[in-house]
């Protein structure tokens, strides 16, 4: 059993959290402070009840067989109750089985998102693509407008060494940096060749790298820079639409879209071809632990396929949950590999990179496309006003009500 504390109730305002303004009496209310579970019974009056949530995460209150969900904030009704129910109060431990639905400041088409500390605080900052219009955001879920330099075609985001760098797609050389997500500085990329954009930028071993490639045609270009204001071009190993990269244990690693494309380098500044299982429209590519294990993954749109390699260089084929989809992209955090699927409600989470389970995304409004992980919460983005988030139960303390009604008012 988890700890929790339960005050006396009463019925005006409960120790714990404000009851809901229709709710008659509180039934039981405390907060849920580790990652464990608080069981109980509570008696009811012939009533449905309001369960209720509020704190750093979100929980699952389970009445005898009936199972409810309650997104942090948020207060969600039952069916009719009479008589002595057994009550069981979890976090939602561990499983990102279920994201719950946030709302972005604007109807703009949100490309990439990152996460990043702004002095202690948490920061959460999404860049869009044929816009200005940047967000940010506390806590992901309730998220600011704010102002990038030009209106282009934002394509990624990333944070590094105190301050976050976006790049975009569209063939020219515009970039950006901030040091709070919220003001923004331009820069100079390199050119990204042809009509090529830059399409990915990641940060890992004092290097800020950005690829180019995919919708604006394939390309050689790269480009590092050690301060995110300054860059230098870099060369590809093979003309192709790159579009996804990510560092960790040591090596950039970067995929191309419409090929077997693959690249890794040790310093950002050279690379190495490699080749994935499949000629498929590759769209991300993430670094996590499996164990003491390191795996990279990477996704593909409009198929079920997906790879992984536990080096950066050796690429091995597997499935996603459902085939004829499309995944757009993915990202790591707290022991997990999660992806998104562009208009559905599909989504999907690993372990170890190569068995994967289906999890549910909140609507299919817009076309989820970005994702990012930090704080113990995984937010994404789509090409609409909708957001998403799911927070790990560890996240606690979380604050929860039960209350009867709704039969009169406070």
């Amino acid at each position: 059993m988890g700890q929790s504390t339960f005050p006396t109730p009463s019925a005006g305002a409960s120790y714990s959290s404000q009851p809901p303004a229709n709710a008659s009496s509180v039934l039981l209310d405390g907060s849920l402070v580790n990652s464990s579970s608080y069981s109980t019974t509570v008696t009811g009056t012939g009533a449905s009840w309001l369960l209720y949530a509020n704190g750093a995460g979100a929980i699952i209150i389970t009445v005898g067989s009936d199972s409810y969900t309650i997104p942090s904030g948020s207060t969600v009704g039952t069916s009719v109750y009479t008589g002595s129910k057994s009550v069981t109060i979890n976090g939602i431990a561990g499983t990102p089985s279920k994201f719950f639905a946030s709302t972005m400041p604007t109807n703009d088409n949100w490309r990439g998102v990152a996460y990043g500390l702004v002095g202690a605080t948490n920061y959460y900052v999404a860049v869009a693509s044929g816009t200005a219009a940047n967000a940010y955001s506390t806590d992901g879920i309730n998220w600011i407008v704010s102002t990038l330099p030009a209106a282009d075609n934002w394509t990624s985001v990333t944070y590094g060494n105190g301050k976050f760098v976006a790049v975009q797609g569209s063939g020219t050389t515009d970039g950006a940096y901030s040091t709070n997500g919220v003001t923004w500085t331009a820069t100079t990329m390199p050119t990204g060749g042809s009509s090529a954009g830059w399409y990915g930028v990641t940060y890992g071993n004092g290097y800020y790298v950005a690829i180019a490639g995919d919708g604006g045609g394939n390309t050689t270009a790269a480009g590092y820079s050690t301060n995110g204001i300054n860059w230098t071009a870099s060369t590809m190993p093979s003309n192709s639409g790159w579009i996804g990269v990510t560092y960790g244990n040591g090596y950039f690693v970067s995929v191309a879209t419409s090929s077997t494309a693959a690249a890794y380098s040790t310093n950002g500044t050279t690379w190495t071809a490699s080749t994935l299982p499949s000629s498929l429209q590759w769209k991300s590519v993430a670094y996590g632990l499996v164990g003491a294990t390191p795996t990279y993954v990477a996704v593909a749109y409009s198929t079920n396929s997906i790879a992984y390699s536990t080096n950066g260089t050796t690429w091995t084929a597997s499935t996603l949950p459902s085939s004829g989809t499309s995944w757009t992209a993915v990202t790591y955090g707290n022991g997990y590999f999660v992806t998104v699927n562009y208009g559905t409600t599909l989504g999907a989470y690993s372990t170890n990179g190569s068995t994967w389970t289906a999890l549910t995304m909140p609507s299919t409004a817009g076309g989820w496309q970005a994702i990012a992980y930090g704080n113990l919460k995984f937010v994404v983005t789509a090409s609409s006003n909708t957001g998403a988030y799911y927070a790990f139960s560890s996240a606690v303390p979380v604050a929860y009500g039960i209350y009867n009604g709704p039969t009169a008012t406070h």
